[in-house]
């Protein structure tokens, strides 16, 4: 019996969850369903990103659809135009077997006046983007007084982009007594402002704890140096084969950086920014969604949306300025129950907001190394004798093998096989054999006391004090230091010799703060618990640390990125793809962009390029000219 049956989905309702090949519902489905079904009530729903939030509202609004009557009954606004085209796709699926039903998307990039005219033929469920609804309700193209249900898709991410005015704005245009359900990953505060002015008594469905992230997500942290940054990526790509992930820069020129290097490498990436054209996020998505791209590098509001299935990493190339946003980044794999990796290439000065990820998500990350270059090369070699076993013949090829066995003849089995691997394995070994250890030496997270930054007291020594707050309140050295340079408005390094402790930890200022400190800390409340701060008989050291801090840095330069000439992760070309022999995407087709670098050609540091001779490319490469 299928488990949709139970939620009380109507007879086309369920067909096309047949159709669809849906058995179980998710979490978030199997909770809101029903409750939506039975009462007419504003909702709050907090489920992460990838866990059917579509589903859980889609199929009951579709129910409550009056389908004979034309006028505009349901609004739904997201965040993107991918998100926004996504909704309406999935709902005319959901409503295949209802007649008359007819879902419109709006969202900019698109001729308004075609979008109006479809609205004006009859639809009774609107999928917008904020920015092209309010443009709409400005010119008088849509009337959304009468409507029954408004659904806010992915909540916090419109708000993240800007869109609270429009979303106001939009709301106060909706008559009161419509039912509100509100579906969001995270709960900030603008969030919950939105529903206490625009929802009455609504119910709420939370899915794990509230802003926690997702459990088929597993996280894990690789610490490096900063000008080894991208050497990192590329290790690790290479570590994976079959990495079909998501890349995040915080910038859109890193963004573009990055995908250009990757590119030159031989890797199949591109850049999707803020910059792009529409035709340009068209042709990269749709090369994506085709997997002819391996590494799609983005910002994170150019991501906003994105909907592929079987991404089996992230990578936090560079953390996002606002820890929250993680959440979203993590939720792009490990979607409807598959799981995925969340990676984040850190570097010392980074590592503190580790422990504050944790902190939002509720997970605890795995700290790994970058592998060496010798283990890549045992990776990738077990990967392509693999490849090659599962590889189907295509017996086309028998009528060739007489010339092929004479050619081959007089080799064993063994050296057959040697000189088969060794086709593609013998550059690639070449230059990571060379390669150093890019993992940073001081690797390992410590509970422990904050003994780097030992300090001398001009003033004749320092102050130690003990206070009631330790790791079970979710802190460590570095956090904590954080919290009361924070709290107390101190400078970096007013806050020293920091030790944490499960119940209790202990810290110290210079003499001129301790007033400070015990009048602010003993007046402080921690999640309802009331901080209590004294001074400590034990003085816990006091020298200052003289020794010169380490300067950070962008990404690795041109030479740590040499050029890559066989690696055996499969690569295709088509529609939308990337040309390897021009190492980018040619400046004619649209979707992408073409390297303007200068580039050199040949030489033992050079990388070797991934190819494909063996594994599901569609025909041997042409080697490039030097």
């Amino acid at each position: 019996m299928n488990k949709f049956e139970q939620l009380g989905l109507s007879e086309s309702l369920l067909k096309a969850v047949l159709d669809l090949g849906f058995e179980n519902p998710s979490e978030v489905q199997e909770k809101a369903i029903p409750l939506l079904l039975e009462k007419d009530t504003d909702m709050v729903a907090l489920a992460q990103t990838g866990t059917g939030k579509t589903a859980a509202f889609g199929f009951p609004v579709i129910q409550k659809i009056d389908a004979n009557n034309r006028n505009t009954q349901a609004l739904i606004l997201s965040p993107t135009r991918e998100l926004c085209l996504q909704i309406t796709n999935e709902l005319k699926n959901y409503s295949k077997y209802e007649k008359g039903i007819n879902v419109v998307a709006v969202y900019g990039g698109a001729s308004i006046t075609e979008q109006a005219r479809e609205i004006k033929r009859g639809a009774q469920i609107i999928v917008a983007t904020p920015g092209r609804m309010q443009d709409m309700i400005n010119r008088g193209l849509v009337n959304i007084t009468g409507i029954n249900y408004c659904i806010l898709d992915e909540a916090d991410e419109m708000l993240n982009m800007g869109f609270y005015e429009d979303i106001v704005n939009i709301l106060s245009t909706t008559p009161d007594d419509k039912n509100t359900w509100l579906f969001s990953a995270t709960m900030p505060a603008e969030v919950a402002r939105i529903g206490k002015q625009f929802m009455t008594d609504p119910v709420e469905v939370t899915v794990g704890a509230k802003n926690s992230g997702s459990n088929t997500v597993s996280h894990e942290f690789y610490l490096v140096n900063a000008r080894d940054r991208y050497e990192a990526l590329k290790r690790l790509a290479d570590a994976n084969p079959d990495i079909f992930s998501v890349v995040f820069c915080r910038t859109k020129r890193d963004t573009q950086a990055v995908a250009e290097k990757l590119i030159e490498d031989g890797y199949s990436a591109a850049a999707l920014h803020g910059d792009l054209s529409q035709a340009q996020r068209d042709g990269v998505m749709k090369s994506f969604r085709g997997r002819q791209i391996q590494m799609l590098v983005a910002t994170d509001v150019a991501a906003r949306g994105i909907d592929v299935d079987n991404i089996t990493h992230v990578v936090n190339y560079q953390l996002p300025d606002e820890i929250e946003t993680y959440n979203h980044r993590s939720g792009r794999t490990g979607r409807a129950g598959r799981l995925g990796t969340s990676i984040v290439i850190v570097t010392k000065s980074e590592l503190r907001k580790i422990s504050s990820i944790e902190r939002i998500i509720k997970q605890k990350f795995e700290e790994k190394v970058i592998p060496s270059g010798i283990e890549i090369c045992e990776i990738q070699l077990l990967h392509l004798a693999t490849k090659i076993k599962d590889t189907e013949v295509d017996h086309e090829i028998d009528n060739y093998l007489p010339a092929i066995n004479s050619v081959l003849e007089g080799l064993s089995k063994e050296e057959l096989i040697k000189k088969m691997v060794s086709v593609e394995f013998n550059r690639f070994i070449n230059y990571y054999k060379k390669t150093r250890d890019i993992s940073s030496q001081s690797g390992e997270r410590r509970e422990r006391s904050d003994d780097r930054e030992p300090r001398e007291n001009n003033n004749g020594g320092a102050t130690r004090y003990f206070v009631n707050i330790g790791s079970r309140d979710n802190f460590d050295w570095m956090s904590l230091k954080d919290y009361l340079k924070e709290t107390l408005d101190l400078g970096r390094d007013d806050v020293f010799k920091v030790d944490v402790k499960e119940g209790f930890s202990f810290f110290n200022t210079d003499p001129e703060h301790t007033d400070k400190v015990m009048e602010i800390l003993n007046n402080v409340q921690l999640e309802g618990r009331r901080i209590n701060v004294e001074i400590s008989k034990n003085d816990g050291g006091g020298r200052r640390d003289h020794n010169g801090r380490n300067s950070g840095g962008g990404f690795g330069g041109r030479s740590s990125a040499p050029r890559r000439e066989g690696s055996f992760a499969p690569r295709r070309e088509g529609s939308g793809g990337f040309k390897s022999d021009r190492g980018g995407f040619s400046s004619r087709r649209e979707g992408g962009f073409s390297s303007d670098r200068s580039r050199s050609e040949g030489g033992s540091d050079r990388a070797p390029r991934r190819s494909e001779s063996f594994g599901d490319a569609p025909r041997p490469r042409r080697p490039r000219r030097d």
